[in-house]
């Protein structure tokens, strides 16, 4: 498609002005470590390495899933971060007005791009946050055992400086991950024993 027929000049100062504010993502540090421990991921990381969780995983999928969709979808859903920061998953006190931000954030950053590619992107995010379409539930499964996957492979460095106990990581991540992925929840769940049997982390 030649640029003229998407908006010429202004749509392509749009697009790229857009892609430069991503990479602003890169800069957002999360709290889990990377699975040789040898420093924190960015958001940026854990977006790609759910894109390509996508792409994998999807043949273990309960639910049939576009794949394509799923994997835009895991790299749209946290470009949010971008303005609002990365909650903490365990972190009660820092999810209060998490939606509000992400919100503005989503609002602010989607307004940056051609029309069409914004509501595209837009209505991605909204899919991911309702939950309610094979797609959403697919992703967010991913994007719970990510970080399970990620914590027993380093050694648990972030759950026992947060506290979290197996028991927690549990009631966090297996309501969405087991319905979706039985078979990659089992797996997880093994390591996660194997953790806590090692005393990387605590029971309850």
């Amino acid at each position: 498609m030649e640029a003229s027929t998407v908006g010429g000049v202004q749509d392509i100062t749009a697009t790229i002005g857009f892609f430069l504010e991503l990479d602003r993502l890169k800069g957002v540090e999360r709290r889990n470590w990377l699975a040789d421990g040898s420093r924190r991921e960015n958001t940026a990381e854990h977006s790609w390495h759910l894109g390509i969780a996508a792409m994998i995983m999807a043949p273990f999928a309960v639910e049939t899933i576009d794949v394509g969709t799923a994997v835009c979808m895991a790299l749209v859903h946290d470009i949010v971060e971008i303005d609002a920061g990365d909650t903490f998953a365990y972190d009660q006190s820092d999810s209060a007005g998490k939606r509000e931000r992400e919100v503005a954030a989503a609002e602010r950053l989607v307004g940056m791009l051609p029309r069409a590619t914004g509501a595209r992107f837009r209505q991605l995010w909204d899919e991911y946050e309702a939950g309610e379409t094979a797609e959403a539930r697919f992703v967010m499964a991913v994007d719970r055992m990510a970080p399970m996957l990620l914590n027993t492979a380093e050694g648990a460095s972030t759950w026992r400086e947060y506290g979290i106990t197996r028991s927690r990581v549990i009631a966090r991540n297996g309501p969405h991950i087991e319905p979706a992925l039985p078979a990659i929840w089992q797996e997880a769940l093994a390591r996660l024993d194997a953790a806590t049997a090692a005393g990387m982390i605590g029971a309850d």
